[in-house]
C-alpha cells in the first residue's frame, strides 16, 4: 500500500507537464500581438495541438499495449521537452523579442512547431498517464487519483496564464515559459525513469490493434462514453475561449479580461478537482458525476441571463462542475472493461479533438445572433452528458 501512495507522486508530476500542452489557450493572444498575425494565423495554433490528439491516440495506444505505459509516459516526456527546445535554440527563452531585427514571420512558425509537438507530447503523456494511474493506485483510490492527477494538470495549465504577466513585470518576455517547461520535463523524465511499475494484466486481455480499438466503438456504451469525452472538451474549450469575450463584449471589461477569465473559470476549475479528489473517497464516481454535470448546467443557464453579477456566479459553477468531469467519464469507462484499458485509453484521448470543433459551432451562433446565444452550444453537450450519465448509472 505505502508503494503505491510513493508510486503515485512522480506519476502527479507528469500530469503537471500534461497541462503545458493548455498553454495554446493564453498563447493565442500572446502570438497574435507578438507576432502580428492575423487571426486566421493565431488560430493555427490551438488548432496544431488538438490535432496531434486526432493523429495519435489510437496508434499510441496500441503501441502502448505491446511495449507499456511506462515507456509510452517517457516518450511522451521527451517528444514535449524536444518542443520546448526548439524555440529555446532559436533565441526565445524569456529575453523580449527585438521586432526591428527578428524576422517575426520565421518566428512564428518556430512557435508553432514547438507547440505541434507539445501537443503530440501532451496528447501521448494523456494516453497513457491516465491509465497508469490505476497501476499506482491502491484499490479503490483509481478514481480519486484520477481526479487529483487532473488537478494538478490544471496547475500546469495555470502557468500559461499567471507567468507571463510576472514575466513582463521582470523586464522579460511570455516566452519565459519555454525554459521553465523544459526544466520541469526534465525532472519528470529523471523520475519516472528510475519509478518501477507493475503495470496489471488481465488473462483474458488480447493484443491492441487498430481494429480492436474501432471494434470498441460497436460497444453502445462505449461509443456514449467516447462521444461524451468529445462533448465535454469542446464544451470546456468553448467556454474557456468564449468568457473572455463575454467579459469584454457584453460586461465591458478590457485590459484584464485574461486574468479575470483565469479567476472565474480555471480558478474554480482547480479548486474543484482537488475537492473532488476528496469527495470520490466518500461516493460512488457515477453519483458524483450526475452532480457534477447538473452543476455545469445550472451555470450555464445562469451565464445566458445576461445579468452580469449572476453571469459571474455561474462562471464560477460551470467551473466547478466542469473541473471533474473527464476524469470521471474516463475512469468509469475504464472500470467497466479494465481488461481493454490500453484501446480505450487511446479512443478517449483520440475523443479531446472535439476541442478543435465545437468552438467553430459556437462561434457560428455566435456571429449568428449574440455572444450570450453562442453559449448555448456547450449547454447542448452538457445535456448530451446529463443523458450519457443517467445511462451509464442504469448499467
Amino acid at each position: 500500500m505505502n508503494n503505491k501512495k510513493v508510486s503515485t507522486l512522480p506519476i502527479f508530476l507528469a500530469f503537471l507537464c500534461m497541462g503545458f500542452g493548455d498553454v495554446v489557450g493564453p498563447m493565442v493572444s500572446l502570438a497574435k500581438e507578438t507576432f502580428e498575425l492575423t487571426n486566421f494565423l493565431a488560430t493555427l495554433l490551438p488548432f496544431s495541438g488538438f490535432l496531434m490528439f486526432g493523429i495519435l491516440s489510437i496508434p499510441m495506444g496500441i503501441y502502448q499495449d505491446r511495449k507499456g505505459k511506462k515507456k509510452v509516459l517517457l516518450i511522451g516526456l521527451v517528444i514535449a521537452f524536444i518542443g520546448l527546445l526548439i524555440p529555446i535554440l532559436s533565441g526565445m527563452y524569456g529575453p523580449i523579442i527585438d521586432t526591428g531585427t527578428v524576422d517575426l514571420q520565421s518566428k512564428f512558425y518556430v512557435i508553432l512547431a514547438s507547440i505541434l509537438l507539445l501537443g503530440a507530447g501532451a496528447t501521448v503523456l494523456q494516453v497513457s498517464g491516465n491509465p497508469i494511474m490505476r497501476d499506482v493506485s491502491a484499490p479503490g483510490m483509481f478514481s480519486s487519483n484520477l481526479s487529483l492527477g487532473q488537478s494538478i494538470k490544471a496547475i500546469g495549465s495555470s502557468l500559461g496564464f499567471l507567468l507571463p504577466p510576472f514575466a513582463v513585470m521582470a523586464g522579460m518576455d511570455w516566452t519565459l515559459l519555454f525554459p521553465i517547461y523544459a526544466v520541469l520535463i526534465l525532472i519528470t523524465t529523471g523520475w519516472i525513469s528510475k519509478l518501477k511499475v507493475e503495470e496489471v494484466k488481465h488473462e483474458d486481455e488480447t493484443p491492441a490493434s487498430l481494429a480492436s480499438c474501432l471494434s470498441l466503438l460497436k460497444n453502445k456504451y462505449v461509443l456514449m462514453m467516447v462521444f461524451s469525452i468529445f462533448v465535454y472538451v469542446g464544451a470546456e474549450v468553448s467556454m474557456s475561449s468564449g468568457i473572455p469575450i463575454l467579459l469584454k463584449e457584453e460586461f465591458g471589461i478590457e485590459g484584464f479580461s485574461l486574468w479575470l477569465s483565469w479567476a472565474l473559470f480555471f480558478l474554480p476549475i482547480l479548486i474543484g478537482r482537488f475537492l473532488g479528489a476528496a469527495i470520490l473517497t466518500k461516493i460512488k464516481p457515477i453519483k458524483f458525476l450526475f452532480v457534477t454535470v447538473i452543476l455545469s448546467i445550472l451555470g450555464v443557464l445562469l451565464l445566458i441571463l445576461g445579468n452580469t453579477l449572476i453571469a459571474y456566479i455561474g462562471i464560477i459553477l460551470v467551473g466547478l462542475g466542469f473541473a471533474n468531469i473527464f476524469p470521471l467519464v474516463f475512469s468509469i469507462t475504464v472500470d467497466k472493461l479494465p481488461e481493454r484499458a490500453n484501446e480505450l485509453s487511446g479512443l478517449m484521448v483520440t475523443a479531446i479533438v472535439g476541442g478543435a470543433f465545437i468552438p467553430p459551432i459556437m462561434g457560428f451562433v455566435a456571429d449568428s445572433s449574440s455572444v450570450l446565444l453562442g453559449f448555448l452550444v456547450p449547454l447542448v453537450c452538457l445535456i448530451y452528458i446529463l443523458f450519457s450519465t443517467i445511462v451509464a448509472s442504469k448499467k
